[in-house]
């Protein structure tokens, strides 16, 4: 008898327990809730520092910052007199000028093609560029550097390659170093060219920029 009255106890314990509101448990996110870890605090505390890198970096920029390469929109270029009292090689100074309103940089040897009459070596003479001494050459607005165009011109009883004689180009294309587009400058009237454009060390050539 009391066999019987303990099971029935414990049957009216198991079907109230059913019966009745689960007990409430955490679920495993709750520990989400708990108060943040120093973790926690890193999508800010990286804010900050990717702004102090940024401040860095601007101030960097500000004293290092590099001056761009003078394109041929900013420049323009012209001859100055012929220079020298050797009736046969002289130089003129090829002058190049910024016209922007920024600074811009000059480096290297400006490229120069002399174009003329029908020549047995072509109408075009591409003369040598001498690649010593290069030094930067910062040009501030209406600032200009030159480069020395060196000219052998033809003497009583010289001839050039291919028997060239007398041959005088009609302008000068020269293009700043870096570029592809080129400036057109008029050729002093009268004023020959020997051509060699075979030589091993042509009596003309172009040189680096200086200060002017």
């Amino acid at each position: 008898m009391r066999t019987l009255i303990g099971m029935s106890l414990l049957v009216t314990v198991v079907l109230a327990g059913c019966g009745g509101p689960a007990p409430t448990v955490a679920p495993p996110s709750s520990s989400a809730a708990a108060p943040p870890s120093s973790s926690a605090a890193g999508p800010s505390a990286s804010g900050s520092a990717g702004a102090g890198s940024v401040a860095a970096g601007d101030g960097a920029d500000a004293n290092t910052q590099a001056v761009a390469r003078c394109h041929t929109a900013q420049l323009s270029a012209r001859l100055g007199p012929r220079v020298g009292s050797d009736p046969a090689q002289g130089y003129l100074p090829l002058i190049y000028t910024n016209t922007s309103r920024q600074a811009c940089l000059l480096r290297g040897v400006p490229g120069a093609d002399l174009h003329g009459p029908a020549d047995p070596n072509g109408p075009v003479y591409t003369l040598f560029r001498q690649q010593s001494g290069i030094k930067d050459m910062r040009l501030q607005p209406g600032a200009s550097a030159s480069a020395r165009l060196v000219v052998l011109s033809d003497q009583d009883g010289s001839f050039g390659s291919l028997g060239s004689r007398n041959w005088v180009p009609t302008q000068l294309v020269t293009i700043p170093p870096g570029e592809t587009t080129a400036l057109t400058v008029p050729w002093p009237a009268r004023l020959t060219v020997s051509r060699q454009d075979s030589a091993t060390h042509p009596g003309s050539w172009i040189e680096p920029f200086a200060a002017s």
